[in-house]
């Protein structure tokens, strides 16, 4: 009977499957808000169902920079330091700051507009090195388009952002292009602090017909200032992510930023598994979303079309 209960174990302990070894993945964001947070869930979420599970096989390490570049590089030094196994940064300046740091370390970045303009790869589709991630360039023409349809009287778009951000200054110039190709006139509001964003909001009534937020990350931690703003003059606030919808802004086309942690999770998967980093080329971001507010755009004068309701994704109450 002994020999048969030890035969039977060792039966069993063949059938296990290996357990995975241990490894950590250390994720910082610029700054906290509802995009970057469901990146960050995503992540973690995505890296469970591919067999790295927090207090199992994974240490899941996280850190806000604050909104502070200088903390974000505090960060990004002390993840170094401490050798995880790979580091994913959320955003384009808390990725600058960690490839700054390493060029050993595995990095998978996420939640980045344009990652060779930020020089994070030399080129997207063979990266080379220790870097790979995924891009969330915001589909711009398809924002213009959308102005146009609920906003068809607009002929001059604001747009708040922050001149610090690689990314923000990338979407800037874009739709620059993009718009004085569709008879729209770019004015611009600059801000480098979240303190300062109700100001550049302001600055902009009497000369905009609509307000435009890109993903901005100082921008959109301040959103409700804009919103107020925007709400106070009778101007009709657009988005570039989703998650602004609502919290205030009257539409947005955008990712489903967890999602976008979900495909990021399926790359730091494939570098714990032993690919390297610079043989993966960089993802685009996958699905766009149509939110509408139709009460926030009763409190800033306009009314969304039915059409546009019609086919929203979400259309927040």
């Amino acid at each position: 009977m002994l020999k048969y209960f030890a035969a039977a174990a060792a039966i069993g302990l063949l059938a296990v499957p290996a357990k995975a070894a241990e490894v950590t993945v250390a994720v910082t964001a610029i700054v906290e808000h509802p995009a970057l947070d469901a990146a960050r869930d995503g992540i973690r979420d995505g890296l469970a169902d591919a067999g790295y599970k927090v207090g199992d096989n994974l240490t899941f390490v996280y850190e806000s920079a604050q909104g502070n570049p200088a903390t974000a590089a505090q960060i990004a030094r002390k993840f170094v330091g401490d050798a995880p196994t790979v580091i994913v940064p959320i955003s384009t300046p808390s990725a600058q700051a960690v490839v700054a740091a390493t060029k050993d370390i595995p990095v998978v970045f996420t939640a980045v507009t344009d990652p060779v303009g930020a020089e994070l790869v030399t080129d997207a589709a063979m990266p080379g090195g220790n870097v790979t991630g995924v891009s969330d360039l915001s589909p711009l023409a398809d924002h213009l388009a959308l102005i146009k349809e609920i906003s068809p009287d607009a002929k001059r778009i604001g747009i708040i952002f922050n001149p610090g951000e690689a990314n923000s200054v990338a979407l800037v110039e874009k739709l620059k292009e993009l718009g004085g190709a569709a008879g729209y006139e770019i004015v611009e509001a600059s801000t480098t602090k979240t303190a300062d964003v109700q100001q550049a909001a302001r600055s902009l009534v009497g000369k905009v017909d609509v307000m435009y937020i890109p993903t901005d990350n100082t921008v959109v931690s301040a959103l409700e200032a804009a919103v107020q703003v925007a709400e106070q003059n009778g101007i009709p606030l657009y988005a570039g992510d989703t998650d602004s919808v609502p919290r205030g802004a009257i539409a947005a086309i955008g990712f489903n930023y967890y999602d976008i942690g979900l495909q990021t999770a399926a790359i730091v998967a494939k570098v714990l598994d032993g690919e390297k980093p610079g043989s993966i080329p960089v993802m685009q971001a996958q699905g766009t979303n149509l939110v509408v507010n139709p009460g926030a755009a009763k409190k800033m004068g306009v009314t969304i079309p039915d059409a546009v309701v019609s086919r929203a994704n979400t259309v927040v109450q």
